[in-house]
């Protein structure tokens, strides 16, 4: 079982941010994070959870580092028996306002990874995401969680951005190199509905020989990929249970969970959620559903597919797909050579 807690508070709004966050409700934090509190205890029951069964933790966003950490103690307090002991517990944070303090803070409630909202190094850059921190900011909240203690840090850098260069991005990498982390998510601009950059098409050029440099470039200097946007000596277990379509629950406005063949989704707007957290929209999936999502996740990851799962012409084609060295079959279960072509070879076993 993992657990997500989504945060929508932010400083700013990223120019290609999508995600269900505003940076005009500040004032509503606590009120939030209470009703969060009684949304979790209702999903802890829904899912029936037993102590030591929470896997994994990821808070997320939004900007969980614009939430001070007292407000989360309640939460951590009464999830702990429910966590098992080797536990992975992540929080995003932005550089401007992860602090020595936020930082140590969050260390003390038992956060044991820290994801840093970088996306570049580069200035000008980060004045085009619309981003509020400095090169500077980034490495220093990095540094910082080092000294408090944390052994597992990742940071996001973003490519396929207008103005990108073999250049610019060597930088960003090399700098990312430079400071103890060991993840990396490199994530290809991409442009969405209800951002900044919605009628700015040409903010996003992605070249796939530019790409593939990229994935290698990460590698070589030391972070296997084992995700089409993730690299890393540590595996992020959160990750890796999405992909092994573990079950999870979905905490926050705008969060989402999923319990064998259904899915559940809280309100995304801030007030109407703190009215009542627990109205919760249900979906419910097909088998299939859930197959063509376990082929789509298994294929750009290091999971794979498990041959239990094809259809006798679906093997057929997987088998056609490792004949010609795009797939590898070990085990009764096929891996992708070739995170890039993911979508492709998805689209042809199952078409």
């Amino acid at each position: 079982m993992l657990l997500y807690i989504h945060i929508p508070f932010c400083d700013s709004k990223c120019s290609y941010c999508a995600f269900n966050s505003y940076v005009d409700k500040f004032h509503l934090k606590e009120k939030y994070m209470d009703s969060l509190f009684v949304q979790l205890k209702h999903e802890l029951k829904r899912f029936k959870t037993q102590p030591d069964s929470i896997e994994t933790i990821f808070i997320g966003g939004g900007t969980p580092s614009t939430v001070a950490p007292e407000l989360y103690k309640d939460i951590f307090t009464y999830l702990k028996p429910y966590l098992k002991k080797d536990i992975e517990i992540t929080s995003e944070a932005n550089p401007n306002s992860a602090t020595y303090e936020w930082l140590k803070g969050m260390y003390e409630l038992g956060v044991n990874r820290i994801s840093f909202g970088v996306q570049s190094f580069d200035e000008k850059k980060l004045k085009v995401l619309n981003r509020a921190h400095s090169p500077q900011m980034a490495k220093d909240a990095i540094n910082n969680a080092k000294k408090i203690g944390f052994k597992n840090l990742s940071l996001d850098l973003i490519y396929a951005t207008l103005g990108d260069t073999k250049e610019l991005i060597a930088h960003d990498i090399n700098t990312a190199f430079t400071l103890p982390i060991n993840h990396i998510s490199a994530y290809a601009l991409t442009i969405e509905e209800g951002t900044a950059f919605e009628h700015k098409p040409q903010m996003s050029s992605e070249q796939l020989e530019l790409t593939s440099w990229i994935f290698e470039t990460i590698e070589a200097k030391g972070l296997p990929q084992y995700e089409i946007s993730n690299f890393g000596e540590y595996h992020s277990s959160h990750n890796l249970g999405y992909w092994k379509y573990t079950d999870y629950m979905g905490v926050g406005a705008g969060a989402v969970g999923k319990l064998e063949l259904q899915r559940f989704y809280p309100n995304p707007d801030i007030e109407e959620y703190i009215k009542n957290p627990c109205i919760i929209k249900e979906e419910l999936l097909t088998q299939e559903d859930k197959k063509i999502e376990q082929f789509f996740l298994g294929m750009r990851s290091c999971v794979g597919i498990h041959s239990n799962l094809f259809s006798s012409r679906e093997r057929k084609q997987a088998d056609i797909l490792v004949q010609e060295n795009k797939l590898d079959l070990i085990a009764d279960i096929f891996y992708n050579k070739d995170y890039l072509l993911a979508d492709e070879i998805t689209l042809f076993l199952t078409s």
